[in-house]
């Protein structure tokens, strides 16, 4: 997900350096909810890590 994120910023970059606004804006858009999701879904796995832990082998 994390590279979604990164490829629609390229695509948000080269699309501001061509001058093509509203594409430029959608897809920076898109690449921060992809990024935030990325962020939420990393502490969630964190988070369950931690709780849950691995048994130590007997």
């Amino acid at each position: 997900m994390l590279r979604w994120a990164l490829i629609f910023l390229v695509v948000a970059i080269v699309a501001a350096i061509f001058g093509f606004g509203g594409i430029a804006g959608t897809a920076a858009s898109v690449a921060q909810i992809l990024f935030w999701i990325f962020v939420a879904l990393f502490v969630i796995g964190l988070i369950v890590s931690m709780v849950g832990g691995r048994s130590p082998v007997t």
